[in-house]
């Protein structure tokens, strides 16, 4: 299996990602502990496809499209081991619920965009902002509980620490963050009423049109 999931064998072309669906069945099949082989099955496929150059699948959930439907999950394994091990019954089984977290991987895509192009309308103090604050901005309005550090913002938008400090403190400078330490690091906090405080915000400089990139980052811890 180990040599399998490595790509040491066979020796001609699997298609990752059946090779990743193969591995799932095999540990389903195996059933090597007494609990947990799902979860294990499936947490190798996921490993397996991300080991081979499907960086997407980190940010793509099957496991809740396939426990939504557990008796098709059986089923497709009881049809390959009643069938002479014929494992289309669980390609195709699994093709299906790829195709579906795929689109809900999308449909929440959708949503988080159109979330950022509303707030960058509504929010005339986004305009003052660079793309970087902007995202920490918009991802504070839907997240008001979220702490920010410096070295995350550096890490999520590439940047030096010295850029990621100057855009944090910036904030905390506009009243947008409030900032407080914790032994050696400086975290900031989103004021209740941030809603308002952008809005005045914007209030202080004329301003025709407010957009936000399609590709702000999100990941910002």
């Amino acid at each position: 299996m180990c040599a399998f999931a490595n790509g040491q064998t066979p020796d001609f072309f699997v298609h990752p990602l059946i090779r990743a669906v193969i591995l799932h069945f095999w540990m389903l099949h195996a059933r090597p502990f007494p609990a947990g082989n799902g979860r294990t099955a499936r947490a190798l496929f996921k490993r397996a496809v991300l080991h081979q150059g499907y960086p997407l699948f980190a940010f793509v959930a099957i496991s809740p499209v396939l426990l939504r439907a557990p008796a098709r999950y059986a089923r497709a394994v009881q049809q390959v081991e009643t069938d002479d091990n014929d494992l289309t019954y669980f390609i195709l089984h699994q093709a299906g619920a790829i195709s579906e977290a795929l689109g809900i991987s999308r449909g929440r895509v959708a949503r988080q965009t159109s979330e950022l192009r509303e707030a960058g309308a509504r929010f005339r103090g986004f305009a003052a902002l660079n793309p970087r604050q902007q995202a920490v901005m918009a991802h504070a309005l839907r997240t008001p509980d979220a702490r920010y550090l410096i070295a995350g913002h550096q890490h999520s938008h590439g940047v030096t620490h010295q850029t990621a400090r100057d855009d944090l403190f910036d904030l905390a400078r506009r009243e947008l963050l409030t900032v407080v330490k914790a032994g050696r690091r400086y975290v900031f906090k989103v004021p209740a009423d941030l809603a308002r405080r952008l809005q005045a915000a914007g209030g202080r400089r004329r301003v025709e049109e407010i957009s936000l990139s399609d590709e702000l980052p999100t990941n910002l811890l």
